[in-house]
């Protein structure tokens, strides 16, 4: 019976292990290719994920040669932005779906939430005109435009916020407190993993966002990160290396964002300040 379940986990293990390999190839692949010199091949079968001789050349030849600097700068502005926004609206909003009674109040939410469905690709166009009209084009502004507030933002704070407990409330209603006060202080304070997944969630969308950039932007000096690595591509006659080199670039900065914030997505237990 123990060697069974030994050999039932065992297998599961491996089966998830090679799923987990099968995902991870590209990203191995991509960084393997960045640090490979002119002299290995890319391309060859069966694929050498280590390389033979690792060299930092195609880096600092993307990095001399492209303002990547700029294009980070651009990227983290566009983004930070994007978080903040999003954090703020998102949660104005859902405090008064999940907490307040009203009529049309259900109605409200079902009508956000049903946006979900809705592809970007059908607003672009009347987004675009807005943002021309706006004179926004090649602008901070212009870029998070179109990414202020979130139906998903709203759904997830919505949620979090029923599951406050109500006499928090009541304790903060019955000390003075205003609704903006009661949300402030109160609500936020215990939604704060909902929060950080949220702005996690919202900085790497904005981060990796291409289309809508590719259409706001023709100006180099506000390049975000997508737009500078696609540039690489015609700059270099697409040399894999180097294209390679400007993702991994771009990669680096998201995963030290999640490394930072993942310790705050812990459920936080907002019943423990009401008496039994």
């Amino acid at each position: 019976m123990f060697d069974n379940v030994r050999l039932k986990t065992g297998l599961v293990y491996g089966l998830l292990g090679a799923i987990a390999l099968v995902m991870l190839f590209p990203l191995l692949w991509l960084v393997s290719t960045a640090f490979k010199s002119p002299t290995e091949s890319i391309f060859q079968f069966p694929p050498q994920l280590i390389p033979a001789e690792p060299t930092l050349e195609n880096f600092v030849k993307v990095w001399q040669t492209n303002p990547f600097g700029r294009y980070l700068w651009n990227s983290f502005v566009t983004a930070s932005l994007t978080v903040g926004c999003n954090l703020l609206f998102c949660s104005l909003a859902a405090y008064p779906l999940a907490r307040l009674n009203f009529r049309g109040r259900e109605w409200i939410f079902s009508t956000i939430v049903t946006t979900i469905m809705i592809p970007f690709q059908i607003v672009m166009i009347p987004l675009y005109v807005l943002a021309v009209q706006l004179e926004l084009r090649n602008s901070y502004l212009g870029l998070i435009l179109p990414s202020l507030a979130s139906a998903f933002g709203i759904f997830l704070l919505r949620q979090a916020f029923q599951g406050v407990p109500k006499e928090l409330e009541e304790a903060a209603r019955m000390d003075g407190c205003s609704e903006l006060g009661i949300w402030w202080h109160v609500m936020l304070p215990s939604v704060r993993p909902a929060l950080v997944t949220l702005a996690i969630f919202v900085f790497i969308g904005s981060w990796s966002d291409f289309l809508w950039p590719l259409l706001i932007l023709d100006q180099p000096e506000y390049y975000t990160l997508p737009l500078g690595v696609a540039q690489l591509a015609g700059t270099f006659s697409l040399d894999w290396r180097l294209v390679a080199a400007g993702s991994v670039i771009s990669i680096v900065p998201v995963l030290l964002i999640f490394l930072l914030l993942q310790r705050y997505i812990v459920p936080t237990d907002t019943a423990t300040g009401v008496k039994g």
